[in-house]
C-alpha cells in the first residue's frame, strides 16, 4: 500500500510539472542603437487569466566589436552591455492582459573579449578586426557631417519602461492569435544609452499554435509595427517607422525540458549606408527550457546576429519565469 500511494505521488507531481504553457525566447538586439528602442520581445499569444499574475526575470549579456565607415560616415561600437528585465502580466478579463517591463543596463569595457577571441582563434573564424584593438574596452561612435553620438565611460542605470496589452481574438483548437498594443516611455537617460530619450509606440499581432505534427511542437510568431519618437540623440537621421517580426519553435522532447530556435528581425534605426545601424537585423537564437518545479521554468539560450554587424556578436542570456496554470 505504501508503495502505491509513493508511486501516486510521483506521478501526480510528474504531471503537475508538466502544466507550463509554451512560450518563445525572451530575445533583444542589445545593440547599443537599435537597443535603444522599443521593439517588443516574441511572447506567447495567449493571455494570461482574469485576476493571475505572471512574471518573469530576464538577464542578458552581449558583446560588441563593429567598425565601419564610408565617405561621410563613422562608426565604432566597441564595448559590453548587461540588461535586466522584470516582466509582470496580469489577466484584466477573459482574453485580456497587460504587461510591464522594467529593464536596467550597464555599458562597459566587459570581460568576455578574450574569451571571444580564442573562440575565433579555435575555429579558425574571422573576428572583423577585434583582435586588433585593445580588450575590454568601450567606445561608442557615430558621427555624420550633421551631427554625432557616443559613449567612452562606464554608465548604468534604469531604461525605458514599455506597458503594452494583449488581447487574444481568435481561439480555434490549438491556435491563439492576439492583438497588441504597447508603449515605450523615454525613463531611461540617452546621454548614458539607456534609453532613446523618447516615447515609442508600438502594435502588433502574435499568433500560437500546438501539434502541427507528430512531434510535441509549439510554434509562436509576431508581426508588427513601431513608431519611434523624436530621440534627440538620433533625430537627425533617425529611422522612425520600423517593422519588426519574429517565428520560434519549441520541442518538448521530455517531460522537462524544451529545445526552442527562433528567428527576430527588425528594420533599421537609423538611415545610414553602414551596415551595424542602417541595415535590416536577423538574430537567430537557440535555447533549452527546464521545468524544473510547478508553473516554474528556466531558460539559457544563446543570441547570434545572422545578418553579421546588424546585432551583438554574440548575447547569452538567462530567464526564470513563473506562470500560473490554465484552467
Amino acid at each position: 500500500m505504501r508503495r502505491i500511494s509513493l508511486i501516486a505521488g510521483l506521478l501526480g507531481l510528474q504531471a503537475s510539472l508538466s502544466v507550463v504553457a509554451s512560450e518563445p525566447l525572451y530575445v533583444k538586439n542589445l545593440s547599443p542603437v537599435a537597443g535603444l528602442l522599443g521593439l517588443p520581445s516574441q511572447r506567447d499569444a495567449r493571455t494570461t487569466e482574469k485576476g493571475q499574475v505572471g512574471a518573469a526575470l530576464h538577464s542578458s549579456i552581449a558583446n560588441h566589436y563593429i567598425n565601419e565607415s564610408s565617405s561621410d560616415e563613422f562608426l565604432n561600437l566597441d564595448g559590453e552591455t548587461l540588461r535586466f528585465a522584470l516582466e509582470l502580466r496580469y489577466g484584466l478579463a477573459k482574453n485580456w492582459d497587460v504587461q510591464l517591463e522594467v529593464p536596467w543596463l550597464d555599458h562597459s569595457g566587459g570581460d568576455l573579449d578574450g574569451l571571444i577571441d580564442d573562440w575565433h582563434d579555435f575555429w579558425g573564424m574571422s573576428d572583423g578586426g577585434r583582435s586588433g584593438v585593445p580588450r575590454d574596452v568601450l567606445d561608442y561612435s557615430y558621427s555624420t557631417p550633421t551631427g554625432s553620438f557616443g559613449l567612452q565611460e562606464d554608465e548604468s542605470g534604469l531604461g525605458d519602461i514599455s506597458l503594452s496589452t494583449t488581447y487574444a481574438f481568435y481561439h480555434e483548437d490549438n491556435t491563439v492569435v492576439s492583438l497588441v498594443l504597447g508603449y515605450k516611455f523615454g525613463t531611461g537617460d540617452d546621454e548614458d544609452f539607456t534609453g532613446s530619450g523618447a516615447d515609442d509606440a508600438f502594435v502588433a499581432f502574435r499568433f500560437s499554435g500546438e501539434q502541427l505534427s507528430d512531434l510535441p511542437l509549439s510554434w509562436h510568431g509576431q508581426v508588427g509595427y513601431l513608431r519611434a519618437g523624436d530621440s534627440d540623440m538620433m533625430e537627425e537621421f533617425q529611422e522612425q517607422n520600423l517593422w519588426f517580426a519574429g517565428l520560434a519553435m519549441d520541442w518538448r522532447f521530455a517531460q522537462h525540458w524544451s529545445l526552442i530556435a527562433q528567428l527576430d528581425s527588425h528594420a533599421a534605426p537609423l538611415d545610414s549606408e553602414l551596415k551595424g545601424v542602417g541595415e535590416d537585423a536577423v538574430l537567430a537564437a537557440l535555447g533549452v527550457r527546464w521545468y524544473f518545479a510547478r508553473q516554474w521554468s528556466v531558460d539559457i539560450n544563446v543570441v547570434e546576429d545572422i545578418r553579421v554587424a546588424t546585432a551583438p556578436d554574440v548575447t547569452f542570456q538567462a530567464s526564470i519565469r513563473y506562470r500560473p496554470e490554465s484552467s
